[in-house]
């Protein structure tokens, strides 16, 4: 039935089904249709806010903090990671990250 259709992770898919026929003209970031919409909400805000918010967490005091990190990604057997990549987490990742969002929130020329 379409009631079965509607629970999770189906219901997920709606936006695909429905961005060409029902939604053509809702929820419209920008000039985008919906499934653009939804890549650039996805692609271009969360993905890089998230790994922004993911790096400062890691590296600095008031999150997890840089040697609580580095002690448990050297748990177990394998690679380890370098104690001389503090400042790179703390300074070039954040300033990489953040521009790749704002060039994300610039307009493509088609």
């Amino acid at each position: 039935s379409f009631a079965h259709f509607l629970q999770p992770p189906n219901a997920a898919s709606l936006p695909v089904v429905f961005g060409y026929i029902i939604w053509s003209n809702v929820l419209r970031v920008g000039a985008r249709d919906i499934l653009d919409s939804e890549d650039f909400i996805v692609s271009d805000l969360l993905l890089p806010i998230g790994s922004l918010i993911y790096v400062i967490f890691c590296s600095y005091k008031f999150g997890w903090g840089y040697d609580n990190f580095l002690e448990e990604a050297n748990t177990g057997k394998g690679i380890r990671m370098a104690k001389g990549l503090k400042y790179y987490f703390r300074f070039v990742l954040p300033i990489l990250i953040v521009f790749i969002l704002v060039s994300g929130l610039i307009p493509k020329g088609n």
